[in-house]
This record gives C-alpha cells, structure tokens and sequence, in this order.
C-alpha cells in the first residue's frame, strides 16, 4: 500500500483543542461540555476528521469557525447535540396535561403549545397524540423545535422501528399509528393527518424568533440539563416572555428552577410550574 493511500490515524483531541470547542459551542448554542465529556467530543467528532481528510482536531475547529464552513457547523453541531428520546417519556406529565391542564380551557380556545426540544420526534408527536385525543382539530396548535437538522428531518418523516411503539397506548397506536408492510415491515409511521398538525421548525434557543410567542403550555424537557446557570436564567428568561398569562412550563424530573434567577413562575408540583399573572 503507497503512502499516499495509507488510512488515515486516528487523531487525538488535545486540551487546548477540547477549549477551543468549548468556548465555540458555548457561544455558538449556548452548550456547557464540562472537561469530562472530552471524550465523548472526540468521539462523535473524530470519525468526521477522517471523512474530511483532516489532520488534527485543531483543522477541524479551524474550518467550523471561519466564514466559509461550507455546512461543517451544522455538522458538527448535529454530531455533538444528544437525542435521546422515546414516545411517553416520564408519562405522568402527559398524564397530567390530560387530566390537569387542558380541561382548563374553553372551548373557543386555541391552545398553543411548544415542544422547545424535538428531538426525532418522539416527545412532539406524543404531545400531539395526547392534544388530539383531549381537545380535538382545530382546537390546538403545537410547535417542535431543534438545532439539529438530522433529527429533525427523521421527525418530519414519522417513522420509527416497531420496538419504539411500546410506550404508545394501544388506543393511541390504533389511532394515530400505522404498521408497515413490504419494505417497511417491522416499522410503524405516524398517521398523516396527525403529522401536519406539528409544525418542525429549526431553532437555536440563543436566538429564538421573535414569531414565536403567545404560548399556553411549553414542554422544554431534557433542555436546560445541558446549559450552565447563567445561559438557564437568560433562556428561562426569554421563555416567560413568549407565554401567556397563566401559562404551563414542564421540565423533566431531574431538571428544576429552584435557586435560578428568573421571572416569575408558581410550582405546581416537581417539574412543573406556572407563570404567574390571569389565565
């Protein structure tokens, strides 16, 4: 084998690249990667140098910073960013939208609701199950965003693995689910009426648009678990101002705004809060 086509190495992440990445997704979408996830930068990372032909994780950096990236950052954001998700997750908080909250509003209401972390789908969609089956058509709206354009793309398609589909009631899954056949054996899709109703937009939650505003419940599970204090504050921050009066936030079971800096919410119970002000 000549030199030249000799496999590439593979490349060691050093601790000043490792700040250089930390500093840049810091600024870039807000992501806090502590000195122990260096590793897991590496990794997700490495094999992409190797597509590129890259020498060192310093190139890499290199090209993701400067102006002509040609779609590198949106790469690498894709490859760093976590997505893990499933339908139903921590089922007591859709349990209790069900149950608690949207009774709460009358029928000439549209309630509108943002999903602030997409994901491939599996949290949105469930939301969506959950809106449909309470309220109906055209009594809800629901809003998903994500800063990755990977997942968002497999949300938008609304086919999962069959094995995914175990945390769906079967009600739920006669209703809004339909099985695969011939190629698709063994994977199930989202039914079509069900997946125009969920508008999947892309979103870097440091700079979120002002169109998106005038919310009644926010589900921003998974999210601020990622973020340091002051990015948590600054987001809460700029979340209350797009909900209504009265309006719903649910984080997930090991996120919580106690001892945060931010406007005012009520606790309802773990997890869950309201902003404060008349419905």
């Amino acid at each position: 084998m000549s030199e030249e086509n000799a496999p590439l190495s593979p490349r060691v992440l050093k601790d000043s690249e490792f700040k250089f990445y930390q500093s840049f997704f810091y600024q870039r979408i807000g992501l806090n990667l502590p000195d122990h996830k260096k590793q897991l930068v590496a990794g997700r990372l490495g094999k992409r140098l190797v597509q590129l032909g890259l020498p060192s994780f310093q190139a890499h950096y290199d090209l993701i910073a400067g102006k002509q990236d040609g779609g590198e950052l949106q790469i690498a954001i894709d490859l760093i960013t976590t997505n893990e998700t499933s339908f139903f997750r921590e089922k007591d908080h859709f349990e209790y939208l069900e149950r608690e909250i949207l009774p709460g509003y009358g029928e000439k209401h549209t309630v509108k609701v943002w999903c602030g972390a997409s994901s491939t789908g599996e949290e949105p969609y469930t939301l969506a199950m959950v809106l449909q089956h309470t309220l109906g058509s055209g009594r809800w709206s629901l809003v998903a965003t994500d800063i990755n354009s990977e997942v968002l793309a497999t949300a938008r398609r609304g086919l999962y693995p069959m094995a995914r589909a175990q945390g769906i009631p079967a009600s739920f899954l006669k209703s809004f689910c339909l099985k695969g056949q011939g190629e698709y054996e063994g994977q199930f899709l989202i039914e079509r009426g069900l997946r125009a109703f969920v508008d999947f937009r892309q979103v870097n939650l440091m700079s979120i648009p002002p169109d998106l505003k005038g919310f009644d419940i926010v589900f921003l599970r998974n999210v601020l678990i990622y973020f340091d204090v002051p990015t948590k504050e600054r987001l809460l921050a700029e979340i209350w101002e797009k909900m209504n009066p009265g309006a719903w936030l649910v984080l997930s079971h090991s996120e919580s705004i106690t001892g945060l800096r931010v406007p005012a919410f009520r606790t309802v119970q773990p997890s869950v809060y309201r902003k404060k002000g008349e419905t």
